[in-house]
């Protein structure tokens, strides 16, 4: 059995790989002309294909200082971002369920989440191709896990996609236009097919609180109106991250507040 300072290293080499190819992903899912396998990979400025030292997650990055090394035009921050939080969310999950069955299949929503946080931020869509399979994954998860049971997965998902679906339907027939993207319908279905019912008044009161902070800032900031769309995907995956690190925390909290014995 390795070290669990080996193991460590290894999960957070094995993030920053999987990262790399997350990227990848970012870029070309949202064109229905690409594929997210071939060509290989290149810059996307010049075409030039990546030789192997200049497709090492992170220390590429380092290496090139920041550059294409054919076109010499500025690699976009973005890449080397990805694969450090893919590297270090694999660390975590490993510190937190350790070797498990609940460490590799959070890796994978994990993955989802980081996909669709820039994708929406990008094109504001969340892509159906991660979603759909999304919800029926974690509802599979559940049925084999014991962080989840089948019935709070089965649960989650009828009441994550029901209550934002109610959301956006009331949205709409009060102000006759679209408040809310289907795809953040969705999403919020997946996390409670993934976490459990339990995790959604966290989630959506926690995305919903930072989205209102950011989507406030942003006006004032940028002189933009109120009508500025502000993609939401990337505050529900973020408010499901917290819940899945600090469920107990939160949880203990809600608990206090609830019985009136927040101190």
């Amino acid at each position: 059995m390795p070290s669990e300072s080996v193991l460590y290293i290894f999960f957070l080499i094995f993030g920053t790989i999987v990262g790399s190819f997350l990227n990848v992903v970012i870029l070309r899912l949202p064109d229905k002309d690409q594929s997210i396998v071939f060509p290989a990979s290149h810059c996307p400025k010049c075409g030039a294909n990546l030789r192997w030292f200049e497709n090492i997650p992170l220390l590429s990055y380092l290496l090139l200082r920041g550059r294409c090394g054919h076109c010499k035009v500025a690699i976009s921050f973005q890449y080397p971002l990805v694969e450090f939080f893919m590297g270090c969310l694999s660390a975590a999950l490993f510190y937190s369920f350790g070797l498990s069955l609940a460490t590799f299949g959070y890796f994978i929503l994990g993955a989802a989440f980081l996909v669709i946080i820039f994708i929406d931020i990008h094109h504001q869509i969340i892509p159906d191709l991660i979603t759909l399979p999304g919800i029926i994954t974690g509802f599979l998860f559940a049925v084999v896990s014991d962080t989840v049971t089948w019935q709070s997965s089965l649960l989650g998902i009828l009441l994550g996609g029901g209550v934002l679906y109610a959301l956006a339907l009331s949205y709409m027939v009060l102000r006759k236009k679209d408040g809310m993207g289907g795809g953040d319908i969705k999403l919020l279905a997946m996390i409670g097919g993934w976490l459990g019912w339990q995790s959604l008044p966290f989630v959506i009161l926690a995305s919903s609180l930072t989205g209102s902070i950011v989507g406030v800032t942003m006006i004032l900031l940028q002189n933009k109106d109120s009508q500025t769309r502000i993609p939401f995907g990337p505050f529900l995956s973020l408010a499901a991250f917290c819940y899945l690190f600090f469920s107990t925390q939160i949880h203990h909290y809600f608990h206090l507040y609830i019985t009136g014995q927040w101190p």
